[in-house]
């Protein structure tokens, strides 16, 4: 369909050609009319394709006419915003249509944006979160780390692993509001550490940044996912569940191996996993077994650097994200959660248009590089777990399961979400543990067997080969890795009597 300004200015046009074509044979004309009729007739037409221009413009006015619909549809552009400064903004086409454009690299500093953190256990799908986000209102996202090291800056969207030992907080008290984001435990793992192995196991932001364009570029080797799982995935099932408790208690500082509520001394040094060993930081040790702990809060959520506290306002699942028939719904409540302050909310996209982001990210493959693309597609099933590893993991969600869905909690959206999430993914841990229990998943040495298992293994091997290197090398790297320890803990010592020398003075 052809609107009114088309059809003027298709006329005009026809008008203006027929003239020209003509005017060669105005002889009798004077030299100053010959003259004038082009010069007039071009002026014309730049008018008219001036005003077709403005109003067909996207970004320019309030209103857009659809190209397969009279149906209008309004966006607010706030008057701060410049031509110049206008956003690449995913474009509202009509009618539920749209189109994905990426977000605007920069945000300027005078715009009052309501600030948004995206909370969630290291893996890929803090990702997924954000880049519906950044499509749904065209502002960009920013990691925790660029903020400790770049600096601040104004970006409404704040991507977290805090306080996991991956994570900082690095935003100071930028942020209003906190969504979390929950993954398949089992799965939360695998790509945990294909992420770390894309980024060369960086320790320094320096070396995670240089390696950053490899992510999701390929599927790690096998036997350096196996050999990471025995030292870490144990413990960081127990980290798992702390997040999450963590965030539901907006702050409350615990211990994430015994999960009870701990002291500030204590936390600290739970803040700081690289310098001591997990002996070092037991609970009954540097707490006491029949301590009682008064609750205490981490100084981020107490001091309120997230304007409405650290509780989340809601929870995503990534995972559902990804599915055809639940991923236009959670769509719909990260908009949701970013229409609940005008701030941001303005810069919306019509709530019609909301499907046809969430087509154009994860049917079309618009935006940015996340877990799905990668070789392989998330294939988190070619790694086997043992029943040692898939029955910690049970026991961490029945644990989550039972607290949130007691009567403390069973009144909150996002305690129900959280319980609704977390039982789909144990039936699932459980159907993989059946199948592994009765030998329909067979194991290898390869698989990841858990310390007893493995060690049982172990035993079995060295007993019946004469050679006993094996032994003698598992020695000297328990050693080795007894010796880092301890010289770290030396440096954490000189660098606390620096401090304090410091302070003195």
């Amino acid at each position: 369909y052809l609107s009114f300004i088309d059809v003027l200015f298709i006329i005009t046009l026809s008008v203006c050609l027929l003239e020209l074509k003509h005017y060669k044979r105005m002889t009798m004309m004077s030299k100053n009319h010959r003259t004038v009729v082009p010069v007039l007739l071009l002026g014309i037409i730049a008018m008219v394709a001036m005003v077709k221009d403005e109003i067909s413009g996207p970004l320019l006015y309030s209103t857009l006419r659809g190209r397969t619909t009279y149906h209008l549809t309004n966006i607010f552009i706030p008057t701060s915003l410049t031509t110049d400064s206008q956003r690449q903004l995913s474009m509202d086409l009509g009618g539920g249509n749209c189109k994905w454009q990426p977000p605007e690299p920069k945000v300027p500093e005078e715009l009052d944006l309501h600030k948004t953190i995206i909370a969630g256990f290291p893996s890929g799908d803090k990702r997924m979160i954000f880049v519906q986000m950044e499509a749904l209102t065209g502002w960009p996202a920013k990691d925790e780390w660029d903020f400790e090291h770049l600096g601040m800056s104004n970006h409404p969207f704040i991507k977290a692993n805090y306080p996991h030992h991956e994570g900082i907080w690095g935003w100071e008290d930028a942020a209003d509001q906190v969504i979390m984001m929950i993954r398949n435990i089992r799965r939360s793992m695998v790509e945990y550490h294909d992420i770390l192995w894309d980024i060369g196991y960086a320790k320094t932001w320096e070396e995670a940044t240089i390696n950053l364009d490899d992510l999701y570029s390929e599927q790690p080797p096998l036997e350096d996912f196996l050999a990471w799982r025995d030292l870490r995935v144990m413990e960081e099932c127990h980290w798992y569940g702390w997040f999450i408790d963590y965030w539901m208690e907006g702050g409350l500082m615990r211990d994430m191996f015994t999960h009870k509520i701990t002291t500030s001394e204590h936390w600290n040094m739970l803040m700081m996993p690289t310098v001591y060993t997990r002996a070092e930081l037991d609970y009954d040790l540097i707490v006491g077994a029949d301590t009682v702990v008064t609750p205490s809060y981490d100084p981020h959520c107490e001091n309120g650097d997230v304007t409405n506290g650290c509780e989340p306002v809601a929870v995503i699942s990534a995972e559902k994200l990804r599915d055809y028939d639940d991923g236009p719904a959670e769509t719909t409540a990260i908009a949701n959660v970013l229409m609940s302050d005008e701030r941001t909310g303005q810069y919306v996209i019509a709530e019609e248009a909301w499907d046809c982001i969430w087509e154009e990210l994860i049917q079309n493959g618009k935006g940015l590089k996340t877990v799905y693309d990668r070789p392989g597609g998330g294939s988190e099933n070619e790694y086997s777990f043992s029943s040692e590893m898939l029955e910690e993991m049970i026991h961490e969600l029945d644990r989550l399961i039972a607290k949130y869905s007691g009567s403390e909690w069973n009144t909150k959206a996002t305690a129900n979400r959280v319980v609704f999430l977390l039982t789909e993914h144990r039936a699932l841990i459980q159907i993989e543990l059946n199948e592994v229990n009765t030998g329909m998943r067979k194991l290898t040495d390869k698989d990841f067997l858990g310390p007893k298992e493995r060690g049982q293994r172990r035993e079995l091997k060295l007993q019946q080969s004469e050679d006993h290197s094996e032994y003698f090398m598992i020695m000297e790297h328990q050693k080795l890795k007894e010796n880092k320890h301890r010289d770290m803990r030396r440096l954490a010592r000189k660098e606390g009597r620096k401090a304090e020398r410091k302070e003195a003075m």
